[in-house]
């Protein structure tokens, strides 16, 4: 967990991913390999999940969409280490996340007894869980002193590129983020619009949070293919939602 001081790091159940993808980014680093391409590698592996998903080959998709979350790691890495963050690797890291969210859901609803509304009730209740989890995260790693900068609490305009990306990449991708993102971001800030003020949040508070990791969210969509529990995994996810509310509970009444 790199982007936060060590006073406010916690156990991330999503982050499981970190240490191999840490170790892929350093035998990367000094090569001619770009964050981008391992962007583009984690699309690929998600793609390919995907393509298990559909020819009902279960327990190597679940393999698969681990191993994209490992990759998914390595990029934000990889940036790191050779000291070339971006806002097109950000912003397209964020969209690919969201497209390959949707393809494994309607690949599951394709070869599942689910019906089409249960997968896009099923989708908004992934984002939705996913945001929430990104919101805390995000205002706490703006309160660590850590350096980081790409990720913002409220994203409303459109940042200036760095100097190894176009402007003009990074207005295009800005765009198609918010499309992606902002009806679930202002949700969530509607829901809980005072957690920006929060001075710290306890790492107790953190590690709860992150059962709405998209990395957890992978790793339970993971085990119930390899169980053959495919036509609980949709529904899982709806009520998986209720917690939610509980969490946002938990901020007003105990962290502040």
């Amino acid at each position: 967990m790199p982007k936060l001081m060590p006073k406010d790091k916690f156990f991330d159940l999503s982050d499981y991913g970190r240490l191999p993808g840490s170790m892929f980014a350093k035998l990367l680093v000094n090569t001619s390999v770009t964050p981008i391409q391992i962007t583009l590698l984690f699309g690929l592996v998600g793609l390919l999940a995907v393509f298990c998903i559909i020819k009902h080959y279960f327990l190597l998709a679940g393999i698969l969409i681990i191993l994209k979350s490992i990759i998914d790691a390595a990029d934000g890495e990889l940036a790191r280490l050779k000291k070339t963050p971006s806002y097109s690797g950000r912003y397209l890291d964020s969209i690919f996340d969201i497209i390959l969210n949707s393809f494994i859901l309607l690949a599951i609803c394709f070869i599942s007894s689910s019906s089409i509304l249960i997968c896009f009730l099923s989708f908004l209740a992934i984002q939705l869980q996913g945001t929430l989890y990104n919101y805390y995260y995000v205002i706490l790693r703006n309160k660590s002193v850590s350096g980081d900068s790409t990720s913002k609490v409220f994203e409303y305009k459109t940042p200036v590129a760095f100097a190894i990306e176009k402007q003009s990449t990074v207005n295009f991708l800005f765009k198609v983020y918010i499309v992606c993102y902002g009806v679930f971001d202002a949700v969530i800030h509607y829901l809980d619009k005072k957690a920006y003020r929060v001075v710290t949040f306890p790492n107790w508070f953190m590690t709860l949070s992150s059962i709405y990791g998209l990395g957890f969210q992978l790793l339970i969509i993971a085990i119930m293919l390899a169980l053959n529990l495919q036509d609980y995994i949709e529904p899982f996810f709806i009520f998986y939602s209720v917690f939610i509310f509980l969490i946002i509970f938990i901020r007003k009444s105990s962290v502040k």
